[in-house]
């Protein structure tokens, strides 16, 4: 299992262990991909995972770049034109995996909807 894989289990185990609702995995428009997006009552996020086994080239979330935004932005408003639901609130959150210590961070509204 490559860090990416490994980080993103730990990242859905702890959305399950937090009451989230796991609606997609690894969810890709011809624009991006979206790691995670869960649910919890009437939000549904879009999460980023990043995982580091090391912070010898710094945090995880210092590498959601603008670009990486914009992606993850433009995947999103796929996801609502394809399952419209006028019901919900939306978020983006990061995630930061320690893979070395097994330890989440999670980071609610990590950015604003840019679209």
């Amino acid at each position: 299992m490559n860090k990416n894989d490994e980080g993103e289990s730990l990242a859905l185990e702890y959305f399950k262990e937090n009451k989230y609702k796991i609606l997609h995995k690894n969810f890709t428009s011809r624009l991006g991909e979206i790691d995670l997006i869960v649910q919890k009552k009437d939000v549904i996020v879009f999460v980023e995972v990043k995982s580091r086994s090391k912070k010898d080239y710094g945090y995880g979330r210092e590498f959601v770049t603008n670009k990486k935004i914009w992606k993850i932005c433009k995947t999103a408003d796929f996801f609502r034109c394809k399952f419209p639901n006028e019901n919900v609130y939306y978020r983006f959150d990061v995630v930061e995996v320690d893979l070395k210590l097994k330890k989440i961070e999670h980071f609610e509204n990590a950015f604003e909807y840019c679209l």
